[in-house]
């Protein structure tokens, strides 16, 4: 019997996956393969951290596949060349793969299905992919009624998806007999002891955080905005590469608003549904408009003539901005590969509206040092924080970095973590150590400009300038 070859790319997981169960109901042997892209490679955007913890995740997903008489093909080449090499190799009726939204995959799996037989299927995200549309069949471009659209396509029918979960297969019909070569796979050099790479640690969270009446999850719109707190369900590098299933990962959202033990309860875990959905609302934009990797959703803004400071730039990317919230959590996305999410939004408007910075160099640097980098996702969020993109926050809607900490870590646990030398200053000041006489600074051995950087830059003042900025962009029309 002619083989098929499941091509893994996000979905480095045996629960729940759509590609795989396709390839098992064909009922033939199954190559799994995974293809170490140059193109992924060569990129400027994908940075050590999230390569090392990719090849951990992989190496982890060998082991699966081991224990159930499998193997793990890995090869290294353009995926046209390997594929066809493949092909032609082992007479595989069929390639079945996840369809995924970013332009490249898009352009890639278009070029490489002119001339092999490569099945798409779903599973990347909780539906396939574009699957939620306006009646007149165009994409919304806000999430609210997005939301309720899929709400209303999906959940209504989510009982009977809930029965037809896919369990992990108890073995994989592997052509042992085949003369098949395998390339190394990479060494991860380092791993993520916050973030273990593999299944097993994904599901582990996943069920920790979601199981339960009283569960995580029955707290999160309460405790979601604290990143001193751990309220959030920290699967977000899990679901980057699908070692979760984000269908499973909605239908558990689901029973857990179901069996909330109060209203409150039951509206907590209802936010945690919709911010899966944010996930997908952010795929179909990048897929609908793959341009928003490059230009800015609202033309109009591309007329923002940005400060683009170099420096300035450099000392955000380094926690090194003066404001603590701000570098905190710059520190954290340096030290462990992963940033709360209202720190994210708080110091992508930092770059954006107090520096006046692209906002295409802060997603950048996201790329470089995120486990989770998502094109869409990342994307997404940096355009909402500048204001330039779909549904996205107004351009005068500028965070506080003083506020944004007094409000969302007021004991200032989470800036005494990440910026050490401010460990000793007390809840009320952390947020503005400038306001400590010089007295004050010596005595907890933080003197601003010398222990601890001098804020870089007026926030009132920063404010104005990019009111103006924006302003005389729209005005540009």
């Amino acid at each position: 019997m002619n083989p098929v070859i499941w091509w893994i790319r996000r979905d480095l997981r045996l629960h729940d996956n759509q590609a795989l169960h396709h390839a098992l109901q064909l009922g033939v042997p199954i190559i799994p393969l995974f293809i170490l892209d140059p193109t992924f490679d060569a990129s400027s955007c994908v940075g050590e951290a999230r390569r090392d913890w990719l090849w951990g995740a992989l190496a982890e997903l060998e082991t699966d596949l081991r224990s159930r008489n499998a193997q793990l093909l890995v090869r290294r080449g353009a995926p046209v060349t390997v594929l066809a090499e493949l092909v032609a190799a082992t007479q595989a009726q069929q390639i079945v793969a996840e369809a995924d939204a970013s332009p490249y995959a898009v352009s890639r799996d278009r070029a490489i299905r002119r001339n092999l037989p490569l099945h798409l299927v779903p599973g990347v995200g909780i539906q396939a992919l574009g699957a939620v549309t306006k009646d007149d069949g165009l994409p919304y471009t806000v999430y609210t009624p997005y939301n309720r659209r899929f709400k209303a396509h999906w959940r209504g029918q989510w009982a009977a998806t809930s029965a037809t979960l896919l369990p992990a297969p108890v073995a994989i019909a592997f052509p042992h007999d085949l003369p098949l070569t395998s390339d190394p796979l990479p060494v991860a050099r380092n791993t993520s002891a916050d973030f273990p790479p593999g299944e097993g640690a994904a599901r582990a969270r996943l069920l920790r955080f979601i199981q339960g009446d009283r569960a995580p999850v029955h707290a999160y719109g309460l405790e979601r905005d604290r990143p001193d707190h751990a309220g959030t369900s920290q699967l977000s590098p899990y679901f980057r590469f699908g070692q979760i299933s984000a269908r499973e990962a909605a239908i558990l959202a689901v029973q857990a608003v179901e069996r909330a033990p109060t209203d409150t309860a039951r509206d907590q875990a209802e936010i945690w549904l919709d911010e899966l959905i944010w996930r997908e609302f952010y795929q179909t934009i990048l897929m609908r408009f793959p341009r928003v990797r490059e230009q800015s959703f609202r033309p109009e803004y591309d007329h923002i003539r940005w400060r683009n400071e170099p420096a300035e730039f450099d000392a955000w990317c380094a926690g090194q901005t003066g404001y603590p919230f701000v570098d905190a959590a710059m520190r954290q996305l340096r030290a462990i590969g992963w940033m709360h999410n209202r720190a994210r939004m708080a110091v992508a408007s930092f770059l954006v509206k107090d520096l006046l910075i692209d906002w295409r160099w802060g997603e950048r640097w996201f790329m470089q040092q995120l486990l989770d980098g998502d094109p869409a996702a990342n994307n997404g969020g940096w355009q909402w924080a500048a204001g330039t993109g779909t549904d996205a926050a107004p351009y005068f809607r500028i965070f506080n970095p003083v506020s944004q900490g007094t409000k969302h870590d007021p004991m200032g646990n989470y800036v005494r973590r990440w910026v050490p030398e401010l460990a000793k200053l007390p809840p009320g000041v952390i947020h503005e150590p400038w306001k400590l006489t010089a007295s004050e600074q010596r005595h907890l051995g933080c003197v601003i400009g010398r222990d601890y950087p001098a804020r870089m830059v007026d926030h009132s003042m920063a404010r104005e300038r990019t009111l103006a900025a924006y302003k005389a962009a729209l005005g540009s029309r």
